[in-house]
């Protein structure tokens, strides 16, 4: 009970490099690639593994108290319901991600106060309690927006604005085209990733009350919506490159679009699932893909 690898396992390590994408790719737009300020560049990378860690802990709590998280769940086992961390400890461990989470967000505010105005640290103050709040919320509470259909809406915000955006603005003031195109790849993609997982649990979600978009439209609409956020993803991502390379003259960032083959290759699948548990090994292919791709994106920046 309550064993270290089960709360390795709670964390849900397979999930932080699609949140660290969002980052990764703000840093690749910052100035200097962030490296004029290395403690607000770490400061990000430490502050969205607390808020993503916080959110697998709260979302297994979640599911497990509203029953959505049994026998008939496809998805791997999570902790709370299999019985491996006890209720009380998990509600101890959110609260105390919480606390940390609001500690490394106030640390990384600090770092960057000389670049923010007084409006901007505020702003972000609101921004680190809105995410705690949105990570926990998922399927926490009475309201939980998880069971609602809001959690696509949701992940493209945090996973694409206010992780790109957000992060670049710690290192500077100007608003730029590219790093809205940029979090709208970003965010799109996120959100399929979100869109496997309740493709995958959709009947379990359906039986449990849990009202994902797949379960309010169906599993065919679904899809159809899983590739048109694809293809919008993908030509806001070839428009950014190919801008960059041509309006800034920097060939290299061609490579970025490596990634993209996967994709393709990916929605062929995803066309062809006919049974359920067939989506879960699309979701690590298409979260790894949107990392690699802010990966490539970031050493590209440099050349």
């Amino acid at each position: 009970m309550n064993s270290i690898a089960s709360w390795i396992h709670a964390a849900r390590p397979r999930t932080l490099p699609l949140s660290l994408a969002g980052i990764v790719a703000g840093l690749a737009l910052s100035p200097n690639h962030g490296n004029n300020a290395p403690w607000v560049a770490l400061g990000c990378v430490f502050t969205t593994i607390f808020f993503q860690v916080l959110s697998n802990f709260a979302n297994d709590l979640g599911d497990a108290l509203k029953g959505t998280d049994n026998k008939n769940r496809i998805g791997p086992t999570r902790a709370v319901q299999s019985g491996a961390i006890s209720i009380q400890s998990m509600k101890r461990a959110v609260f105390l991600l919480a606390i940390l989470s609001l500690i490394s967000a106030s640390i990384l505010i600090g770092s960057a106060v000389k670049i923010l105005s007084h409006n901007g640290v505020l702003l972000y103050a609101v921004l680190a309690v809105l995410c705690i709040m949105s990570a926990m919320a998922y399927t926490l509470g009475k309201k939980a927006y998880g069971y609602f259909g809001f959690g696509d809406l949701m992940v493209f915000i945090f996973f694409g604005g206010v992780a790109v955006i957000g992060t670049r603005h710690l290192f500077t003031n100007n608003f730029s085209l590219n790093e809205w195109l940029t979090a709208l790849s970003i965010g799109l993609w996120s959100t399929m990733v979100l869109n496997l997982n309740n493709m995958r649990d959709h009947e379990n979600d359906a039986n449990s009350q849990k009202n994902t978009l797949v379960v309010r439209f169906g599993l065919s609409k679904a899809k159809k919506y899983h590739i048109i956020i694809a293809l919008f993803a993908c030509v806001s991502w070839l428009f950014l490159i190919f801008r960059l390379v041509l309006i800034f003259n920097k060939p290299f960032y061609i490579v970025a679009l490596l990634p993209l083959v996967t994709y393709v290759i990916h929605l062929r699948k995803v066309l062809r699932v006919q049974h359920p548990k067939d989506f879960d090994p699309e979701l690590k292919k298409v979260a790894l893909s949107t990392f690699f791709s802010a990966l490539l994106f970031y050493l590209a920046s440099y050349f």
